[in-house]
């Protein structure tokens, strides 16, 4: 293929050949008027002529031959591979679709088809790009491709996608586009779904306060149903609470907050009439619960140096309230004191364990014995508050005896020792035992030796009350291998059991002392259900595009740890033993949504990128989104589930590259543009006429013009 173009490379500068061309003009001129006006002089025409032949000959033209090399055209074809196009049989149809064009354009010597998957994933390390975790970006994927291409190869564009798209242009003209865009839409026109979208939801909330959670469900208005009913799950729990809420209408829900830390909320809703997907049926809330003050009834049967050990750790958490009774003198005690001098204020335990029972989180009896003070129907009543969700720790001591000890009254419900009324006075030393090295309150304690059997590195006590623990689990042993602490569930509270009263020798650090202020912090956290130290757990935690999953047991639990994706694909981990309580297990995730963790008893839940990701938002697939763009770069939009794939063509630029029907309908035909592209491979330059015909043409002129005058 070849081109040919005259050049000019004048001998002379332009304005020197300008006044050479005026000065022949006027000779010529002067040759019109004599000898006669209206007669010129004989030859005349030659001599214009020759001048003509002297200018043509300075400007010195030449030919320039192009060598060109035809270019094929590139079309491109955008392949939507997001989630919500694995529903139903998108994909089946997009690969099919894909397959006929790739046979279609195998025909076309001078078409180039360039297929783009999108999103794209980075790398090797199987991450996915941003268009992964926020919707489903097309027309950036689009540009990127653009990038690469001569814009006068650019054939069009076709996009293969369910229509779902979030990166529509507002405007299409700044894309620049010199070809047709297409689109090739899958799904079905009359498919319908209902989906579950969190309108407001709290990112915390003060522990024993209600927050309000605001959703809504949407269905198709051919199907809709006045009213649907939802689950609220908490941490994986197996049941949860159901309600009924109404459709296509914003609805407010008020949950409390029990507990401090974050808490893991799985909504659901129950399968409509018409379903797509049940991916977007479900959607993950997180509350952080905050503790605003921690309210603890601290109540001391008698002074002694363990209360100060008691009132310090307390006091010195700014978050607490305390209040705090020291029982000075026992009711049965006579000795002629006046009673106004028996103490400051009266007990008043009316107000504290009937009115007000039910605000403080935790109640500690520390070396309270029955001694008339506190009626029976009290005790009851915090019998009751246990079993209701609220905390006690009970801290003895040797005044304790099997009649004076609170097992004796109502509390015997909820209390996990009972008293034999033996008194332990020899020198031992505290020892987390095996449970306890599993269980959060004691594992890991500071100086507890790595190698269970060896002897902590603590202060010994000396003075233990004898239990059979009836109840619950025993996580420390002092003399003899005796129970020492005791922790119990009773039904939604929680206990625990203090067998000693000389954890204020570690306080004063006797013998080196130990970890009181940490025992006892967790203990008191644990009793008033902080997440991070639940001894049963199934939990996970997202690391970026990891999700780490870790089960605290009691005792070793080989279970393997059954994993469902957002996408309802199930697959099996199998978790690593650490043997402090906790086994750990990793998966690596590139899709975002909801993951389940099963290991037969216990559940959680995770959210990975967007917990409700905008994939799901609406997976009805439509044309609405993309039409504009087809009609401002002269493409056309086919749902292939009307009749496949449309016939293809291979058109001239200038010419009609879609049929366009009215009312929305389907094109029938789709074609990608012919731009004839082409690019110089080699310039051959040859003068325009050779010098010495040149001069011998000139010089014939002027002879012949010579010779008429002459005559």
């Amino acid at each position: 293929m070849g081109n040919l173009l005259i050049t000019w490379a004048p001998l002379l500068p332009l304005p020197v050949l300008a006044g050479m061309g005026a000065l022949g003009m006027l000779v010529l001129a002067l040759g019109l008027l004599a000898p006669r006006p209206g007669h010129p002089a004989p030859g005349l025409a030659l001599r214009a002529l020759a001048v003509a032949g002297i200018l043509v000959a300075l400007a010195n033209p030449s030919l320039i031959l192009e060598d060109r090399e035809a270019l094929s055209d590139i079309g491109l074809v955008i392949v939507d591979r997001s989630q919500s196009q694995s529903i139903g049989d998108r994909m089946a149809q997009t690969e099919r679709a894909l397959t006929e064009l790739r046979d279609w354009a195998a025909d076309r010597d001078n078409l180039e088809l360039r297929v783009i998957d999108a999103p794209r994933v980075n790398g090797d390390a199987g991450r996915p790009a941003a268009g992964l975790r926020d919707g489903t970006h097309l027309f950036t994927a689009l540009e990127h491709a653009l990038a690469d291409i001569p814009r006068e190869r650019f054939a069009g564009a076709l996009l293969i996608t369910d229509g779902r798209i979030h990166d529509a242009p507002a405007d299409v003209a700044k894309l620049n586009l010199t070809g047709p865009v297409h689109t090739l839409v899958t799904g079905a026109r009359e498919q319908g779904d209902r989906r579950l979208t969190i309108v407001q939801s709290p990112g915390f909330g003060i522990v024993g306060d209600e927050v309000r959670l605001t959703l809504r469900i949407d269905e198709p208005r051919a199907v809709q149903a006045r009213q649907a009913q939802i689950t609220i799950r908490r941490d994986g729990e197996a049941r949860g609470r159901t309600t009924l809420v109404p459709v296509g209408v914003d609805h407010a829900i008020d949950m409390i907050v029990d507990r401090g830390g974050p808490s893991v909320f799985e909504i659901t809703v129950g399968e409509g009439e018409q379903e797509l997907t049940l991916a977007n049926n479900r959607a993950v809330v997180t509350i952080n619960g905050i503790r605003d003050r921690l309210r603890v009834l601290l109540v001391s049967g008698a002074p002694h140096p363990g209360e100060r050990t008691w009132r310090n750790l307390l006091k010195a958490d700014p978050s607490v309230d305390l209040v705090h009774f020291t029982i000075l003198r026992p009711p049965d005690k006579q000795d002629g004191t006046p009673v106004r001098e028996l103490s400051l204020i009266a007990f008043p335990y009316r107000e504290l364990f009937e009115l007000k029972l039910n605000d403080f989180d935790l109640i500690i009896f520390d070396r309270y014995q029955r001694m008339g003070i506190l009626p029976s129907v009290y005790l009851r009543n915090i019998a009751n508050y246990v079993q209701s969700g609220g905390a006690l720790l009970e801290a003895t001591g040797p005044e304790i005896t099997p009649a004076a000890s609170l097992y004796r009254t109502a509390l015997a419900a909820v209390l996990p020792g009972e008293p034999t009324g033996d008194l332990i006075e020899a020198p031992f030393t505290a020892d987390v035992n095996a449970t306890g090295r599993r269980h959060p309150v004691t594992a890991h304690l500071t100086g507890l030796p790595a190698v269970p059997g060896d002897s902590p590195n603590w202060g010994r006590w000396f003075r233990q009350i004898d239990a059979r623990p009836k109840s619950g689990t025993v996580v420390m042993e002092g003399a003899n291998e005796r129970p020492l602490l005791i922790l119990d569930r009773v039904g939604e509270g929680r206990v625990g059991q203090f067998l000693s009263d000389h954890i204020w020798l570690w306080a004063r650090g006797y013998e080196g002392g130990g970890p009181h202020n940490e025992l006892l912090r967790r203990l008191a956290h644990w009793l008033m259900k902080e997440p991070e130290l639940e001894e049963d757990r199934l939990t996970s935690f997202v690391r970026g595009d990891t999700i780490e999953i870790t089960r605290r047991s009691l005792t070793p639990d080989p279970a393997p740890v059954v994993v469902t994706s957002p996408t309802g694909k199930e697959s099996q981990i199998v978790l690593d033993e650490l043997g402090d309580g906790r086994a750990l297990g990793q998966i690596a995730v590139s899709a975002p949504g909801i993951y389940h963790f099963d290991d037969g008893t216990r559940t959680t839940v995770a959210g990975v990128g967007t917990i409700n990701p905008i994939e799901f938002a609406d997976v009805t697939a439509t044309d609405l989104l993309l039409r504009p763009t087809a009609a401002s770069t002269g493409g056309g939009v086919t749902w292939l589930s009307d009749n496949g794939t449309p016939d293809l063509r291979y058109n001239r630029a200038g010419r009609a590259q879609a049929d366009t029907p009215s009312g929305g309908g389907s094109a029938r035909w789709l074609a990608f543009q012919r731009n004839e592209a082409s690019a110089v491979r080699g310039v051959r330059n040859v003068p325009f006429l050779p010098t010495l015909l040149l001069l011998i043409v000139i010089g014939g002129l002027l002879v012949g013009a010579w010779r008429r005058e002459s005559r």
